[in-house]
């Protein structure tokens, strides 16, 4: 971390950024450690990284909002070549971007925030402050994707029923760019769940909370409502309400778009016949559905966002999906695969989209394993054909492992998606998000609003 509190990508360019997902990983590991260790959990080691990303979230909210409306740039943020342009450099049109993905993410980033604090305040009633701070701020974002500027243009497109990057042109002028990509999937990944003992344990900062919704209602009504129970009791706090996240699950369960044999593209299959088209001054800037190795120089080309499926956004999907599911319950069901008439609850789609992923690494009824493609050697060679090797990506049809090959970081997260599906098959019962555990849940009884 700079003193300025920046994380950077890489070491190659320390001007480009990751998505901030510190926050949510440093809840992965207290949570994994209390449940392992019992107790209350290891509260030092969760209040210094909150001090720490109290300074990455005040860099991002400085330095990726310049506009100061609560909608962030980001740049690459990850996902090198799936934009029309290269997010990294100047526009070619002028003026920037206004991303959802980037905005997605700091949402994700209040909620996260807002999570530790709710631990910490357990201890020191003084970061209850901070919890209705980070409430406030992830209330506004919803505000600024739904309404830019008080100018009645958000990322949501009611058309399209997906969310969607806006280009500002230096005229003022703001066009949405109608790219079908995983940067319009990123708001899903925008849930927090309290627990009704939480809510018990804290009722003095649960009716700060209450009493911020009776006050702000119309920012309050922007995002799900969290004064309502679900199952167990449990309240959600979610970016998309459940009419927008269905809408929004229906295109990414379809298999002509998003769902693949082996998971979530990055990109909208359709685009394969039908590439995006973006015209600027006579330039024609395109983006085809390439579902293996990109077919341009980009980003040095060894890497693909255009298709392909990534392992670490299906992962996050899958936990956003079951984190749904915890508050909806049985009650909701979604049509898996989209036209297929099947449905599914959400706990059963996240546990469909671990099957797939999974599909990349198993034999195949004819003994081949679709990560080893058509290299012949790593198929039958007794020496090579039950070691595995952790692809970057995936390709998006036939499931062949791209880019490099030793990228365990993420892709080894298969090994947790195995262990979820291993519960499930066990009785066990639906995976709760944030600990290696299981619990079943019961189904919701109330009605649901969009």
């Amino acid at each position: 971390m700079h003193p300025n509190g920046e994380l950077p990508a890489y070491e190659w360019a320390f001007g480009d950024v990751n998505p901030p997902v510190h926050a949510w990983a440093a809840m992965r590991v207290f949570e994994n450690d209390r449940h392992q260790r019992g107790g209350i959990g290891d509260l030092d080691f969760l209040e210094r990284i909150f001090h720490k990303l109290l300074l990455n979230f005040t860099w991002w909210v400085n330095r990726k909002d310049p506009q100061g409306l609560n909608i962030f740039e980001g740049g690459f943020l990850g996902l090198d070549n799936i934009g029309v342009f290269d997010r990294s450099r100047p526009l070619p049109t002028g003026g920037f971007i206004e991303q959802s993905d980037g905005t997605a993410w700091m949402a994700m980033f209040c909620l996260n925030m807002l999570r530790v604090s709710l631990e910490l305040s357990k201890r020191d009633p003084v970061y209850e402050d901070m919890t209705i701070k980070f409430l406030d701020h992830f209330l506004h974002i919803a505000r600024a994707m739904t309404d830019m500027g008080n100018e009645g243009i958000g990322l949501w497109d009611d058309q399209d029923n997906f969310f969607y990057d806006v280009l500002c042109m230096p005229s003022g002028d703001k066009i949405p760019l109608r790219l079908r990509s995983m940067v319009g999937l990123i708001p899903l990944f925008a849930v927090g769940i309290v627990e009704p003992d939480v809510i018990a344990k804290l009722p003095d900062l649960w009716s700060k909370i209450e009493s911020y919704r009776q006050r702000r209602p119309e920012l309050a009504g922007l995002v799900s409502r969290w004064n309502e129970q679900g199952v167990q009791g449990r309240r959600l706090f979610s970016l998309a309400r459940v009419f927008r996240m269905t809408k929004m699950l229906r295109r990414m369960l379809d298999e002509e778009e998003f769902l693949s044999p082996f998971g979530v593209r990055a990109l909208s299959r359709s685009y394969l016949d039908r590439p995006y088209d973006f015209e600027y001054d006579g330039v024609h800037y395109r983006v085809s559905y390439e579902p293996g190795e990109s077919t341009d120089a980009l980003f040095g080309g060894n890497s693909n966002w255009r298709g392909p499926v990534w392992m670490p956004v299906n992962y996050m999907l899958i936990e956003n999906l079951r984190r749904f599911y915890q508050f909806y319950g049985d009650g909701l069901t979604v049509e898996c695969p989209t036209g297929s008439g099947t449905m599914m609850t959400l706990n059963q789609v996240a546990d469909e989209l671990c099957r797939r992923l999974l599909s990349l690494f198993l034999r195949g009824p004819d003994g081949r394993r679709p990560v080893f493609g058509n290299y012949e050697k790593f198929q039958v060679d007794p020496q090579f054909k039950d070691y595995i090797l952790f692809h970057e990506y995936f390709h998006g049809d036939n499931g062949r492992g791209c880019g490099a090959s030793h990228q365990t970081g993420w892709t080894g997260l298969i090994a947790n998606l195995i262990n979820q599906l291993a519960a499930a098959a066990s009785g066990a019962g639906a995976h709760q998000p944030g600990a290696d555990r299981t619990e079943r849940s019961t189904p919701a009884s109330r009605p649901l609003h969009a």
